[in-house]
């Protein structure tokens, strides 16, 4: 197995929460926390991707792009980086597991740039997934150059590997890998939700 570096991204402005996404407490962690322990098993690092310093136990990665939103906070990962490959998971998914990973870390080879998986709902999820540095820095670049936002641009323009969902679902706690808690209506679902995982 090769190494990835992993990045939790914590830049957002959490508007509709209205409070920070990142400090959100689920079962007694913080998302970053709850994230970041389950990267821990398949990643050689893992870092925080957004200008900020309440989580003294992990690397902050300021961004380059400030504002950028996503697509920023995917070039921040890739320009830190030393691996040759990246995974990059936002805050606000607090379900991701290793087992998610793994599966993802599998289809990565060097025929592809990226391995994004797709929802349940057909919706592609690129801030959860895999990213070839040397590929897609450049490409990234590109597109900031030309004023682009959307790491669906990025995936449009390298070779890239969608997972569909039924590739995914028979892992543990599938249907709630990509449940993301952007309002205080998600919050109180996500916390229905841990006690059936």
């Amino acid at each position: 197995m090769f190494d990835v570096e992993g990045y939790i991204l914590v830049g957002g402005a959490s508007r509709r929460m209205g409070r920070d996404k990142a400090q959100l407490v689920l079962g007694g962690w913080t998302f970053v926390e709850r994230i970041a322990n389950e990267l821990s098993f398949v990643a050689s690092s893992v870092s925080l991707v957004g200008a900020r310093n309440d989580f003294p136990s992990l690397k902050n990665i300021p961004d380059v792009h400030e504002h950028w939103g996503a697509l920023g906070g995917i070039h921040a990962a890739l320009t830190a980086a030393e691996t040759d490959w990246v995974v990059v998971v936002a805050c606000d998914l607090p379900f991701v597991t290793i087992q998610l990973f793994d599966h993802l870390k599998n289809y990565a080879d060097d025929t592809l740039d990226a391995v994004v998986p797709i929802q349940a709902d057909g919706r592609p999820q690129p801030v959860c997934a895999l990213y070839r540095r040397g590929t897609c820095l450049p490409e990234i670049d590109n597109l900031v150059a030309a004023g682009e936002h959307t790491p669906r641009a990025l995936l449009a323009n390298v070779r890239t590997r969608y997972v569909e969902f039924v590739e995914l679902c028979d892992l543990p706690a599938a249907e709630h890998f990509f449940f993301n808690v952007n309002s205080p209506a998600d919050l109180k679902k996500a916390q229905a939700i841990l006690p059936r995982q």
